[in-house]
């Protein structure tokens, strides 16, 4: 891993935590000035349960739910929120509820869907969209829009970053804000002060991670 990683800890608790580094990255959407590595709070069991524990107490007490929607590999995360809002020691409305934790699919427009199979998940269920990081807010509108058409309620957006703090009039639950990280930049990829400046894009960034070019 590049040496230029810092560890950022999350004020409420340090074990969810999240690497970043400055530079000059591209998404399928936009150029970032910093990428923020999850890959420690996505698999590492640990870190995953306790950042889900910080993202679930948003809804314990005013939210039913019945699935979550996991975007970005964040199917550990989603696991243990689920864990956490059907305990029933911990008063919460979703006590006892058998809840489902699914990953959508891209078609070859990127569009979102669901197999015949997973449609009984969304349709009629109250559901929340979890995702790792949420920088313009493109996908989670595909992901409301879908759950929509499947006949879904989506009662919660949550992420362990996001640079916006409010999509489809919805506010997004979050660990980490533009405020934890005060100099991270999204641009358009047509209007990027970092290309006119001439510096080169240095890796493709996505969910999965990034690779240098």
């Amino acid at each position: 891993m590049d040496s230029r990683f810092t560890d950022l800890r999350s004020a409420r608790n340090p074990k969810a935590r999240i690497k970043i580094m400055k530079g000059h990255f591209a998404t399928s959407n936009s150029h970032l000035n910093t990428y923020i590595d999850m890959s420690t709070v996505k698999t590492r069991h640990n870190n995953s349960r306790e950042a889900a524990k910080e993202l679930a107490n948003e809804y314990l007490t005013n939210t039913m739910v019945n699935t979550i929607v996991c975007l970005d590999e964040t199917e550990v995360i989603g696991t243990f929120m689920a864990e956490h809002l059907a305990d029933s020691s911990n008063l919460s409305l979703s006590a006892g509820n058998n809840i489902s934790v699914i990953t959508p699919e891209f078609d070859t427009l990127g569009q979102i869907m669901f197999r015949d199979n997973k449609q009984r998940m969304i349709q009629n269920q109250q559901v929340i969209i979890l995702a790792a990081s949420v920088t313009t807010g493109k996908t989670i509108h595909r992901a409301i829009d879908s759950i929509l058409y499947y006949g879904g309620t989506v009662c919660g957006i949550c992420s362990i970053f996001s640079a916006v703090s409010k999509i489809a009039g919805m506010e997004i639950k979050t660990i980490f804000t533009s405020k934890d990280l005060p100099d991270y930049r999204a641009y358009d990829a047509g209007d990027c002060p970092l290309c006119r400046e001439g510096k080169r894009v240095e890796a493709l960034v996505n969910s999965y991670g990034y690779s240098k070019l």
